[in-house]
């Protein structure tokens, strides 16, 4: 089970560099008609920008973001303090395993159970996007999912020994 959860970390967080390489591209081409405008204006033409720019991108931004997470935690990419475990004995460093791995899928699950209930409350009050006018609560569905994934890959982890770092 484990493993499964792990690959589908791993794929989830491609999806992710896939959506920040989209983002990439369209500030590219965003930037460069905002250049071409500014030229274009010494020969009285312009250049238009892409219209919803800023919301594209943010809406977008919401869904990768959260897309890397459960990656990191299959990684123990979150904050350790290695130096300072060293100096006391494995049993002690056991036990604060145990407690971050806890406190993390409490912090994770929470999240998920708190961005559920705003992706019902955007839903019910019909929020769109400023300018493009498009339903918000479709991208709030990735960050649930990718906080549901690192939920499970954080609980998975808390009887995990050192030596079972994947």
């Amino acid at each position: 089970m484990k493993q499964i959860l792990y690959k589908t970390a791993a794929w989830w967080a491609v999806l992710g560099g896939v959506l920040a390489l989209i983002i990439s591209v369209v500030t590219m081409v965003n930037v460069t008609a905002f250049g071409l405008d500014r030229l274009a204006r010494h020969f009285g033409e312009n250049v238009p920008a892409i219209i919803g720019y800023e919301d594209f991108v943010s809406l977008l931004v919401s869904c990768a973001v959260l897309m890397f997470f459960p990656y990191c935690q299959t990684r123990h990419g979150h904050v350790a303090v290695d130096v300072f475990m060293k100096l006391f004995p494995a049993g002690f460093g056991r036990i604060v395993q145990i407690i971050s791995s806890t406190l993390m899928t409490l912090l994770a699950g929470f999240l998920a159970w708190m961005m559920f209930n705003g992706l019902f409350e955007v839903r019910g009050d019909n929020t769109l996007s400023s300018i493009l006018g498009w339903q918000i609560w479709p991208f709030y569905v990735p960050g649930i999912l990718s906080l549901i994934l690192w939920t499970l890959i954080s609980a998975s982890q808390i009887f995990e020994k050192e030596d079972q770092h994947v």
